[in-house]
């Protein structure tokens, strides 16, 4: 038996947004619990990012430590709105693991790195969106 103990969790782990321009595009990155408390800043935060470059929206995820169903609602809703230019990078375990088992992968463009995500090309025909 391990007697390891996990690391303990910052004290705040509210839902901070920051955005920077980067590799001809936007990083929205993601850190703290995202949930149906915290999640409404979200939505119009991508929103506002796809508004103010024409290039790749790239939501870092690689400082999410919780995040619930209403976290992966507003994503889907976000990218039906912005199309292939939003992408998901740098999945932190938790993320990982929640897109695994509910396939969102599949459904969703997600890159291991955001400089895997700012590089990718846009599918032919949806670079107007």
């Amino acid at each position: 038996m391990s007697s390891a103990q996990p690391s303990p969790r910052p004290a705040d782990r509210s839902l901070q947004i920051r955005q920077r321009p980067e590799g001809g595009g936007i990083v929205v990155q993601l850190g703290g619990d995202l949930d149906l408390e915290n999640i409404t800043p979200l939505g119009p935060a991508l929103s506002d990012a796809a508004a103010t470059v024409s290039g790749p929206v790239v939501v870092d995820l690689s400082r999410v430590g919780f995040a619930d169903s209403s976290t992966v609602n507003v994503f889907l809703q976000a990218y039906g709105a912005i199309g292939p230019r939003l992408r998901f990078a740098a999945l932190s375990p938790f993320v990982e693991r929640l897109f695994g088992l509910i396939g969102l992968q599949s459904a969703l463009p997600v890159h291991e790195t955001v400089a895997e995500a700012l590089a990718a090309p846009l599918p032919e025909g949806d670079r107007a969106r």
